[in-house]
């Protein structure tokens, strides 16, 4: 595809973006209408008649027994959120400047600041990770930045935010069953942004959805670059994988759950009973159906090559633990 083919290419997936800003209107009002909005003082606080000491000397107490896996969890749950900035500039790009996706872009913005929020401050006050060693991380991961392949080409941000969504809703979700033994609150704490997250995952499906409808050859072209593997949002953050290799092990999440939704939005786009397609939709479409069996055999493969293994993170006080 020439440079000019390429242009006009762009040109016209926003032209196809902005047949259905309506329909982003009746889908913001359908998300408002159903989130009810929280603030973190609210819920992790000190009491109307709590000092700050007696509330961080409370809070200590109630988290002093997460075990080491779990703080490493919360620790990349918290600096994925922390990575917003990154985000909000891709999506950004667009957005436009007099357009209903940029009232969403700046909702969502809203929205997700308050996850990172949370969790910082919870930390901040349970003492639960090393907070300079935490504050380092971010730096380093702000620094380094987040530039995917597919930040050019809207169509492709659509089914990236749909699959990330609801990765990150999944992550939150269960790392918050895991802490919940030890300390409620936070598991109260996960649910909540969790929940957040599952709600931006249903506006962002339902949006590509609506791709599909209007432009299905270039919508599956699209999906099929993204949904055999995606880079999750801390891929940058220094020591990404030894986190995500935790979260693994502890059932939290894993290429098995990746499938899992992999196969849902498949079968929510109904991918394969698509019809009237060219050439290239086509043949798109026969990539996206073979995608889940691919994931199963990387799934299988991780799995039979894991053995256990010792890991120890700055940021959990360099505790080390090993894991099956």
């Amino acid at each position: 595809m020439t440079l000019r083919d390429t242009a006009r290419d762009l040109i016209e997936k926003f032209e196809v973006l902005r047949d259905f800003e309506a329909t982003v209107r009746d889908l913001m009002a359908t998300h408002e209408a159903k989130r009810p909005l929280w603030f973190p003082h609210d819920l992790i606080g000190p009491g109307p008649d709590e000092s700050i000491a007696d509330h961080r000397k409370r809070a200590t107490k109630r988290a002093e027994g997460i075990p080491v896996p779990a703080r490493a969890a919360v620790a990349l749950n918290l600096l994925t959120e922390e990575g917003l900035p990154h985000f909000h500039r891709v999506f950004a790009a667009h957005a436009g400047e007099d357009s209903h996706w940029r009232d969403w872009l700046n909702l969502w913005t809203a929205e997700e600041d308050r996850h990172g929020q949370i969790l910082h401050d919870y930390v901040r006050d349970t003492g639960l990770l090393d907070q300079r060693k935490l504050e380092e991380i971010q730096f380093e991961y702000m620094r380094a930045g987040f530039n995917p392949d597919w930040d050019k080409d809207p169509y492709r941000v659509f089914v990236y935010t749909s699959v990330q969504e609801r990765a990150t809703q999944r992550s939150h979700a269960e790392t918050g069953k895991v802490v919940a033994e030890y300390d409620p609150l936070l598991g109260e704490v996960l649910e909540k942004v969790a929940q957040e997250e599952a709600r931006h995952f249903t506006f962002y499906r339902a949006v590509f959805g609506e791709v599909l409808k209007r432009d299905p050859n270039r919508g599956l072209e699209s999906a099929s670059h993204i949904l055999p593997g995606i880079d999750m949002p801390g891929l940058t953050i220094p020591g990404f994988r030894d986190f995500a290799e935790v979260i693994r092990r502890s059932g939290i999440y894993g290429p098995r759950d990746y499938l899992k939704i992999v196969q849902e939005q498949i079968a929510f786009w109904k991918i394969e009973k698509l019809e009237g397609l060219n050439e290239m939709g086509r043949k798109a479409q026969e990539r996206i159906m073979a995608v889940p069996d691919r994931l199963r055999r990387i799934a299988d493969l991780i799995e039979t090559r894991s053995r256990a293994k010792t890991f120890s993170f700055e940021v959990v006080f360099n505790r080390e633990f090993a894991m099956e």
